[in-house]
């Protein structure tokens, strides 16, 4: 009997280990079929939530729509639970990026139960494309996004001190326009919140129209600011960039990136011959741990 038990175990333990290779790896046929089919369905769900807004067409095809969504929330929601038991630490999954974003795209549908409109929030799926990177081992694209990241995370401070400054400097603009288009009679510079409204919008070049100066005081205040403006606009941009080259810089070579998710921490930036995972030690793949003994 504790036999026939603990081969029961095994199997169920083989099971779940396949089913979790299917699931959240790229490398067999089965699984980049699964991610493949997953994708067009989470495409496809995103289309209908759209085309549901056409009011032509949902007056057309709207019990259609309808049904339609309760298929994919379905389809949807089973899959987020066979994660869930496939994963080991299913905690993990959960708190994780796409664990959040597994669960926000299923729960609008179940609110329109009790609250009308809600259905419209489903184009959160479109999130879900994300897991197109690894799917496809766009794995370099990751990479970028991280460089990205940490480059603004890098510069933040920077950014801060230069948004404090425009902060000020628009609101300087502002108040000095107010008392110059105030004599002049001009009653779009009716207070200094306008007046700095006015200051933003022409200092960052967007240039709406709606409020214009009418002396020729303000005139050329108003040019000198659209012609800072242009200056302005180039410092984030190298702030930015000069922490981009640092993090080519200081970057190290690294093998092609593995599209393996590690089953206890969800981690997912893997080199292609590693067995543990680089977070937390775990196997990468106990299936073939099992076949080799």
């Amino acid at each position: 009997m504790s036999h026939q038990t603990n081969k029961t175990k095994v199997e169920h333990s083989a099971f779940r280990e396949r089913l979790y290779e299917i699931i959240f790896e790229a490398d067999t046929p089965e699984g980049k079929l699964f991610d493949v089919a997953l994708l067009g369905a989470i495409l496809l769900s995103v289309i209908v939530v759209m085309l549901e807004t056409v009011p032509q067409i949902q007056e057309k095809y709207g019990i259609t729509f309808y049904a339609m969504e309760w298929v994919f929330t379905i389809f949807f929601t089973i899959e987020y639970i066979i994660r869930i038991y496939t994963v080991h630490s299913p905690r993990r999954y959960i708190l994780s990026f796409y664990g959040i974003v597994d669960l926000l795209s299923i729960l609008p549908t179940y609110l329109t139960i009790v609250f009308a409109g809600t259905h419209s929030l489903m184009i959160i799926r479109s999130l879900r494309l994300l897991r197109v990177f690894r799917i496809f081992k766009l794995g370099n694209f990751l990479f970028e996004g991280q460089v990205i990241i940490k480059s603004l995370k890098e510069s933040r401070s920077k950014i801060a001190v230069f948004l404090i400054f425009v902060l000020i400097m628009v609101s300087i603009f502002g108040s000095i326009m107010y008392l110059i288009e105030g004599t002049a009679g001009n009653e779009s510079f009716d207070s200094i919140p306008r007046s700095v409204y006015w200051a933003i919008v022409t200092l960052t070049t967007v240039g709406y129209g709606d409020i214009s100066p009418i002396s020729p005081l303000g005139q050329f205040i108003a040019a000198c600011i659209m012609i800072m403006g242009y200056a302005i606009i180039a410092v984030p941009t190298g702030i930015v960039t000069s922490e981009f080259t640092r993090a080519y810089r200081n970057r190290k070579s690294r093998q092609e990136i593995s599209t393996q998710v590690c089953s206890n921490c969800m981690h997912e930036d893997h080199d292609v011959d590693a067995a543990y995972c680089k977070r937390c030690g775990e196997l990468l793949d106990p299936l073939h741990q099992d076949d080799s003994e």
